[in-house]
């Protein structure tokens, strides 16, 4: 899930991540809710070619294969909460068969998530999910890190997670990952989160191509299909072969001020369609009833969510060029270093977002840079051996699975109340009195 947004726009995906509630390490307020005749210069190839090979343009399936679609995520996503709590049942009752079952109620949810972590595999053999396993990961770390501050053998370990603006910091270093890899090995990042990528970027593939060639000293080879892209927008611009920084192929005749201005508009209407989904449909599900008592109250805070939630993602988006244009101009040059810190202060754009999405774009964030990392230090051949392991996301979904089943049999207070709320509907669990930091804050006053 993303903290962008979901659909097809353009033919290009959308990961949404849902307006839900702070995940971070600290305690805190929360509210309810992130073929041969292709011409590789041509944009509107580029953007055609990316959106079919991924199979992500929603106007060319028929409604039966639509509902096949909803039909087998629905299966898959059933049949991995069946392994779950099917795991958890058997290692129950294999427990309970033992005389010192006493000795294993502690570790008995951890071995029963490590045991039911496999069930990923029903979702398909030859199917990785390895962005919803990292991203899952990120969330038992998370859980894991409350656990260690309340021990006083991991408590100053466990210290920094507790920084007020640790979110803000995970998505900067997320962002300098996340955006060099954007302009210099795409390949790296997921497809469906490359096409958001080069949706929102605003650049055409030609010019990312133009920089990552400028910034890795290789020679030049679309400065031909740059100048004739800017012509196609009325733009005349003659590129040197021997220039020193991409502005020029970036904006063209603008100087980088006047672009900042004209892109932070243009990716703002991009990011409104992105969001009008995510605030307005919960508003009209979940909130249905209180639309009728007061729609004008509810209408309002879901304008004002898409308002801000817009201007997060065109901030982000326009901060990338700004930084790095920036620092391109004060160093006369551009090169791979630059690109990594020019694209790491791109994450304090998330300060716009209130507080309890914060944490959960920067655990999606650093899913998808911890993905695009390691990616590239395979494809490097730094991992050695790295490609004797067949599936890592069931590896990594396992570990995950058994940390937080642990976590919600022995330290359920470290969840946040409607985490815990769906775990307990999914496990048939009666509901419990509130367990969690602030309804025992709510219930002393």
């Amino acid at each position: 899930m993303s903290p962008f947004g979901d659909g097809v726009i353009n033919g290009g995906c959308r990961c949404l991540i849902p307006s839900g509630e702070e995940d971070g390490f600290h305690d805190g307020d929360t509210n309810c809710g992130f073929s041969a005749s292709h011409d590789e210069t041509c944009t509107h190839c580029a953007s055609s070619c990316s959106s079919s090979a991924l199979g992500l343009d929603s106007s060319q399936l028929t409604d039966s294969e639509k509902l096949r679609r909803l039909l087998v995520a629905s299966a898959k996503g059933f049949s991995i909460g069946a392994g779950l709590q099917g795991g958890l049942a058997i290692f129950s009752i294999i427990a309970r068969l033992q005389r010192k079952k006493s000795r294993t109620a502690k570790w008995r949810a951890l071995v029963a998530g490590l045991v039911a972590g496999p069930s990923m595999l029903l979702t398909g053999s030859n199917t990785q999910h390895t962005s919803l396993a990292i991203y899952i990961l990120m969330q038992a770390a998370v859980l894991a890190s409350r656990c260690g501050i309340k021990r006083k053998r991991f408590g100053k370990l466990c210290k920094p997670l507790t920084w007020k603006h640790g979110d803000i910091f995970l998505t900067c270093l997320s962002a300098s990952e996340i955006l060099t890899s954007y302009i210099l090995k795409q390949d790296s990042l997921p497809p469906s989160y490359k096409s958001f990528l080069n949706e929102h970027g605003g650049k055409d593939i030609v010019i990312l191509q133009g920089v990552k060639e400028l910034a890795s000293n290789l020679p030049f080879t679309t400065l031909e299909a740059i100048e004739k892209l800017h012509k196609a927008i009325g733009v005349e611009v003659k590129l040197d072969p021997n220039m020193k920084i991409p502005c020029s192929m970036i904006h063209g005749n603008k100087s980088c001020g006047a672009h900042a201005v004209t892109f932070l508009i243009e990716a703002y209407k991009r990011a409104l369609p992105v969001y009008l989904p995510v605030y307005l449909i919960p508003a009209l599900i979940v909130h249905r009833q209180g639309l009728f008592k007061r729609p004008y109250r509810l209408l309002g805070k879901s304008i004002v969510d898409i308002a801000r939630s817009s201007l997060f993602l065109s901030t982000y988006c326009t901060s990338a060029w700004i930084w790095t244009c920036m620092l391109f101009g004060s160093f006369r040059k551009c090169n791979i270093p630059l690109i990594a810190i020019g694209t790491f202060p791109t994450g304090l754009s998330v300060a716009i977002e209130k507080k309890s999405r914060r944490m959960e774009i920067s655990l999606y964030c650093l899913a998808r840079a911890i993905e695009s990392f390691f990616t590239w230090m395979a494809d490097e051949e730094y991992l050695a051996g790295s490609k004797n392991l067949k599936r890592p996301d069931v590896v990594i979904f396992s570990l995950s699975t058994a940390i937080i089943m642990h976590c919600y049999a022995q330290e359920r207070e470290v969840f946040r109340s409607k985490y815990l709320n769906v775990l307990d509907w999914i496990f048939g669990v009666p509901p419990q009195p509130c367990q969690t930091p602030r309804c025992k804050n709510v219930g002393a006053v």
